[in-house]
This record gives C-alpha cells, sequence and structure tokens, in this order.
C-alpha cells in the first residue's frame, strides 16, 4: 500500500479538486471509502487515517477540500457548505465518490468516514447514497432529523471531555433511534475532540495551545477501541452479498 497524490476531476469542471488515494495490496476487488479531512486539511494524522483504513482492506480517497481556490478561500466556503448543507465541498465529495465507483477493483460498496469538520460532512453525506457513515467528533447539523432522512447505518465516536460536543453522543442515539437507523453511538468519558489523531492537531506554532489550553489531543487506547468498532461496522455493511 502507498498514497498517492491525485487529481480528481471535478462535477462542474471548474478548479483542481487534489485528493489522496490509498488502494489496498492485492488484485481485489475492495470495498470503498470517502475520507473527510479535519479542518487543518490533509496533513500528517490525516494521511496516517488513511492508511489506517486502507490496510483494513478499503480502498480510500480523501480529497483536499482546500485545494480549489486556495486554503484560506476554500475553508470559509467549505465552512459555509457545511452550515448549509450544500455547497462545493458537498460536489467534490461527489466527484470523489465517482470516481472510485468508476474503479474496476472497486465492488460497488462504499462507506464515508470524517474527522471534525469531517466527521460534521460525514453526517450530513450519511443520505448521499453512501452504504455506511463514521461519524467522529463531527458538529452537530442544524436540522438534525433531516439529516438523517434516509441515512444509511452510522457509527459515531465523542469525546465526554470535547466541550465543543456536549450532548452530542446522546442527542446523536435518541435521533437515531427515533428514525430507526442502524447505529453504533459511543462517548468516551476521558477523551477530547480529536482523539483519535495520532499526534498533536493543529499547526506546529499552535499545538501547545491546542493541547493544554484547549484540551485537544490524542487518546491512543480510545483511538484503539474507536477503530476497533469503526472496522467492525463497516465489514457489517459493506460488505458485499
Amino acid at each position: 500500500m502507498q498514497l498517492t497524490d491525485i487529481t480528481i476531476p471535478t462535477t462542474d469542471g471548474n478548479g483542481e479538486l487534489r485528493g489522496v488515494l490509498a488502494v489496498p495490496d492485492g488484485p481485489g476487488p475492495f470495498p470503498a471509502a470517502i475520507m473527510v479531512h479535519e479542518v487543518f486539511g490533509i496533513e500528517e494524522n490525516m494521511r496516517a487515517q488513511i492508511e489506517r483504513l486502507c490496510s483494513s482492506g478499503y480502498i480510500v480517497l480523501m480529497p483536499d477540500l482546500f485545494s480549489r481556490g486556495g486554503a484560506r478561500r476554500c475553508l470559509m466556503a467549505t465552512f459555509r457548505a457545511l452550515t448549509a448543507g450544500e455547497g462545493q465541498a458537498f460536489d467534490d465529495v461527489a466527484a470523489a465518490r465517482a470516481l472510485l465507483l468508476a474503479r474496476p477493483d472497486c465492488t460497488g460498496k462504499i462507506g464515508v468516514i470524517g474527522f471534525c469538520m469531517g466527521g460534521g460532512f460525514a453526517l450530513q453525506l450519511a443520505n448521499h447514497g453512501f452504504d455506511a457513515a463514521s461519524v467522529n467528533y463531527g458538529m452537530m447539523p442544524k436540522d438534525l432529523e433531516a439529516s438523517l432522512a434516509g441515512a444509511c447505518p452510522i457509527i459515531g465516536s465523542y469525546g465526554a471531555k470535547d466541550n465543543s460536543l456536549k450532548g452530542a453522543a446522546s442527542t446523536m442515539e435518541l435521533a437515531l433511534t427515533k428514525a430507526g437507523i442502524a447505529h453504533d453511538i459511543k462517548e468516551y468519558p476521558n477523551a477530547s475532540h480529536a482523539f483519535m489523531n495520532t499526534g498533536p492537531a493543529g499547526p506546529k506554532l499552535l499545538r501547545p495551545v491546542m493541547s493544554k489550553v484547549v484540551g485537544i489531543k490524542p487518546s491512543p487506547v480510545d483511538a484503539v477501541d474507536a477503530w476497533r468498532r469503526i472496522e467492525e461496522f463497516f465489514a457489517l455493511h459493506l460488505a458485499t452479498e
């Protein structure tokens, strides 16, 4: 397995959408997954997550949502799309999804997984033709009930010490149960935001602040359990019949 930087054909033909692709060793075919990056873009933590999921037997593609128009401009546009539930970021994920499904080594089963900002997208993408969604400490949409209409099975992981998502796990549990959607939601008592990262979050100069002041830091033991659950959930819902 190796990570390859690629260009993804866009749905509107404008700009260059870049991404990182990982394909398991062997002939396949393999189930696939779109992975949506956190707010800091595709950096070492996200590349590690791509490798982690690919090692479990999935073709993984992470579109760079900040690549069309520059990071600063795209960051603002991406958050507007996340808030609105539509926009260029959703179009870019759709383009990445189409690329994966067109591959001859893809089984046709495809999941979506995201972290932080990407977790918010994964939640809203659960009703966009995916077979399973993994939401990892992603922000909640304004209208959760609408976002869950017609959604695929969802697995979610949250940290009890994540002050930005207080009560999110219980809210998700209740909403998914009410909607009759297959799910696995867990809150980790000792974990904070971005607890599944393999290293410190954010730009190097800001990492001490992110860790000591904001409390964002890895929790390796909880990350192992979260990945175990994701692997089991994806294996169940992305298996070919």
